[in-house]
Parts: structure tokens; C-alpha cells; sequence
């Protein structure tokens, strides 16, 4: 299949895009770029504006102002079946009296395409995805996997500069959605095409993105690296959603400082006996390692510990090898062993 984006120009390109939805504003100044062939997430809390995004970004929806552009062409003015994007829907949208064939070959056949051309893209892409063999299928006959990946097929089958993904996993049970993303993800890479996922899950997003752009109240907050985001936030809204954490607000630091709050990792915390003093109070195996809760000087921490766990009640000793500082909600610093002071 061949690659149809323009490596001249971004693969996709928001610029102020503004949407108020019954008065409310739900997406506020948002501005995005994602490079030819790189997949990039939207990952928020539901009403966040990921969504919305999406479906501008589709055509579904008008902005009341800014602009999308993919591959350097300007596709604001243009309605959903006169851009070049497809999108994988989270219901899979297949016509369930169509085979997986048929369904797949639907906006060829919408779009007029010769009968032989029509058979030679379907069977392609139909072996791209691994459903040559329920090419005559009904999707009742196939599984929710199976599912999700002839609505895939179905996009690809246009051969779009861009595809769009709307929680295309979220029907799936938790074993089956690990298996699919990751086949997402490489057929994804081997075609090299520009691809938007919108996830509320930030495990998805992390295992499958090039980027994540995490979106608040309708704005991004950070767009990063998976090891980026989980390391650095930038934010304290950022740090609380993305991955576990430890939460400590001090008002006084003694430096005139308002408003700040250091963020421990669970796995920053380490018990060592040259540590400050600590209690467990509660202890959540999870398999390979325990979810160890500690009370230390009126903060309850969590700590993730490989091995045996200690017991609830018993007294410990804890180091906090790594924080992450923030003044008034920006982060200001990454700190040490040093910041144990952190929890007094």
C-alpha cells in the first residue's frame, strides 16, 4: 500500500482550533503538529475535548475558529468525504447483513471505484490485517477482535493521508486490548501513516504512541514522549494522571515560595535502614511485586517493592531517592535523596 502523505510538510497540523458546544467552550486554542508517520494520542479525562477534537480534526464537526491541515493542505472548509482521512469507530460501525469483504469494500463502492480495483484493495488489505481467511464472514460469525480489525481494514482500504482512531479498544476485554493495540500499532508502522488515537486509557497511550498530547478543559497541557511524559510532567494535573503517584502539598519551604507541591513516584521510594521512620498500613499484592501503603509523618505513601512485603503494623524505614517539585501547579525542579525533608 502506498505511502500517501507529503513529507514536506506536517502530516497534520491544528492551529487555534476553538469549539463551544450548547455554550460551553470544550475545546479552547488548541494547537497541535504531528510529523509525517508518527502516531500521536489524546489522552484526558472523559469531557476533556479529546473527542471533539477528533471529530473536527474528521470534518464531522465545524470549529468556530482555527484551522487542520494535513499534509500541508488546508481541509477546514471540507466535509468528512472530501478529506483525506479515515476514521475507526469505537462501535466498529460494520453492517452486520454485509461480509467482513463487502463492509471493507463499502466507501470504495460508495466512492464509485472499478469493480476489479475494489477486489484487488480489499483482498490487500484484508491480508494486512490478518481476516483473508472471514473474508465472507458476517461480523456476528467473527469475535470483537476480529471486529475492530475489519473496521481498521475498512479505513485503510481508502489508502487516507491520516487515520483517526476513537477508543478503538475500548469494547475489547483487557487481554484482547493489549493484543489488538499492538497489532494497531504495527501495521500502523509499516505503512508509515499519520494516525491520531483518542484514549481516556493512558496505558494504551503510552504503549503504542510516538507522542502523547494530554488534554485538560479543552486545552493540551503536555505533548511528549511516553518516558518523557511519565518522568517529567509538566504539570501537577499531568503528574496526577499519567501513571501512580505520591501527592505531598508544603506551603513553607522557607524560600518565599507559594503554592507548592512535590510529586513522589511509588517505585522513587525506597526502604532502606538508613531511612526516615515509617508505618505500613496497608499492603496490596500484585503478583511480581506489592503496592506497600506507609504512614510518615501525617502523609499516607505508596511504595512498590519487589520480594516480600512487609506487614501491616509493622514499623519501617523509607528514602525518597527522586521528587518532582511544582510551583503553583508548573514543575520547577526534578530533586534527589535530599528531599526527604519533603515529608516533614
Amino acid at each position: 500500500m502506498p505511502d500517501m502523505t507529503d513529507s514536506t510538510a506536517p502530516g497534520l497540523r491544528l492551529a487555534g482550533l476553538t469549539k463551544v458546544l450548547g455554550g460551553r467552550t470544550i475545546v479552547d486554542d488548541l494547537s497541535l503538529s504531528i510529523a509525517p508517520g508518527e502516531l500521536v494520542s489524546l489522552l484526558g479525562p472523559s469531557g476533556c475535548g479529546k473527542t471533539t477534537t477528533l471529530r473536527m480534526i474528521a470534518g464531522f464537526l465545524a470549529p468556530e475558529s482555527g484551522s487542520v491541515e494535513v499534509a500541508g493542505r488546508d481541509v477546514t472548509p471540507l466535509g468528512p468525504e472530501r478529506r483525506p482521512s479515515a476514521m475507526v469507530f469505537q462501535n466498529y460501525a460494520l453492517w452486520p447483513h454485509m461480509t467482513v469483504a463487502k463492509n471493507v469494500a463499502y466507501p470504495l463502492r460508495v466512492a464509485r471505484r472499478p469493480r476489479r480495483e475494489i477486489a484487488e484493495r480489499v483482498a490487500e488489505v484484508l491480508e494486512l490485517v490478518g481476516l483473508s481467511h472471514h473474508a465472507e464472514s458476517r461480523p456476528a460469525r467473527i469475535s470483537g477482535g476480529e471486529q475492530q480489525r475489519a473496521s481498521l481494514a475498512r479505513a485503510l482500504v481508502q489508502r487516507p493521508q491520516l487515520l483517526l482512531l476513537d477508543e478503538p479498544l475500548s469494547n475489547l476485554d483487557a487481554k484482547l486490548r493489549v493484543r489488538v493495540r499492538e497489532e494497531i500499532r504495527d501495521i500502523q508502522q509499516r505503512l508509515g501513516i499519520t494516525t491520531v488515537l483518542v484514549t481516556h486509557d493512558q496505558d494504551e497511550a503510552m504503549a503504542v504512541s510516538d507522542r502523547v498530547a494530554v488534554m485538560n478543559h479543552g486545552r493540551i497541557e503536555q505533548v511528549s514522549t511516553p518516558g518523557e511524559l511519565y518522568r517529567a510532567p509538566a504539570t501537577g494535573f499531568v503528574a496526577g494522571f499519567v501513571g501512580a503517584s505520591n501527592r505531598i502539598a508544603t506551603l513553607d519551604l522557607g524560600d518565599g515560595a507559594d503554592g507548592v507541591e512535590y510529586v513522589v513516584r511509588p517505585e522513587d521510594i525506597a526502604f532502606a535502614a538508613d531511612g526516615i521512620p515509617a508505618r505500613v498500613t496497608r499492603v496490596l499484592p500484585h503478583g511480581h511485586f506489592a503496592e506497600v501503603a506507609v504512614s510518615v509523618r501525617g502523609h499516607e505513601l505508596r511504595a512498590y517493592l519487589s520480594g516480600s512485603a512487609p506487614a501491616v503494623g509493622d514499623e519501617v524505614r523509607i528514602r525518597i531517592e527522586r521528587a518532582l517539585r511544582y510551583v503553583d501547579g508548573r514543575l520547577d525542579g526534578v530533586h534527589g535523596a535530599a528531599v526527604e525533608e519533603v515529608a516533614a
